[in-house]
């Protein structure tokens, strides 16, 4: 079942009174249950598509569908509602609220959806302990590492149970072996939950753990390695 429909979509910006050509006419789509890296250089525009999926921005021409719902017809809030009940996020910067724990950071996005403070203390507790944080769930984001960080920032995105996490070059602050962890991590929510991922990056282990790599340049989709096929 396609998660994600995106169909001739193209992204212009206005930089220095010059129009220029983020994407361009990008055809996609992404399956229920995929593990999906978008690869390429700056500049080539993967964090800008990861962007548009996301309904983080809108495209200049062209359509997205996120399930059966088109992101251009929905209102902000429309699409405030998709991000908060149907999308998941993990970025770069861990994006963290400094003054709660770990079990009240995971907890956050649920308080938002009205979950009830016992289901969402539970389900909270659950995810930190399969990401491997039980124990430290009273500490703020200043008293864990890096990785651990992200952990909770994982544990946050898949908690709401979304229909697709949008990872935006999550290992970039991380080192080599708190990376590949987390990725792992990754892959095995992917195998027992089937949740979809799709990534933003430029990292060799992000790539080598993909089960389906599009690559990107200047702007347009140049090699889709490993795509589902009808």
């Amino acid at each position: 079942m396609n998660i994600v429909r995106i169909q001739g979509v193209s992204k212009r910006y206005a930089q220095d009174g010059i129009s220029v050509d983020a994407l361009s006419e990008i055809d996609l789509t992404v399956d229920s249950g995929e593990f999906v890296a978008l690869v390429g250089p700056s500049g080539s525009g993967k964090t800008t598509l990861l962007n548009l999926i996301g309904a983080l921005d809108a495209p200049s021409a062209g359509r997205i569908w996120i399930e059966k719902q088109e992101i251009g017809r929905l209102s902000r809030a429309e699409r405030s509602r998709l991000r908060l009940r149907r999308l998941g996020f993990i970025f770069q910067e861990y994006n963290l609220i400094p003054v709660l724990s770990a079990l009240e950071n995971v907890e956050y996005v649920m308080l938002l959806q009205g979950v009830g403070e016992g289901e969402r203390r539970r389900r909270a507790r659950d995810m930190l302990r399969e990401v491997g944080l039980e124990g430290l769930e009273h500490r703020r984001p200043a008293q864990l590492s890096g990785g651990q960080q992200q952990r909770v920032a994982v544990a946050r995105a898949i908690v709401s149970e979304p229909v697709i996490v949008l990872a935006d070059e999550p290992t970039a602050n991380l080192d080599s072996a708190t990376g590949a962890a987390l990725l792992d991590l990754m892959r095995r929510l992917n195998q027992r939950r089937g949740i979809t991922f799709v990534f933003s990056t430029h990292d060799a282990m992000v790539i080598e753990r993909a089960r389906r790599v599009v690559r990107l340049k200047d702007g347009r989709i140049v090699e889709d390695h490993g795509a589902r096929r009808p």
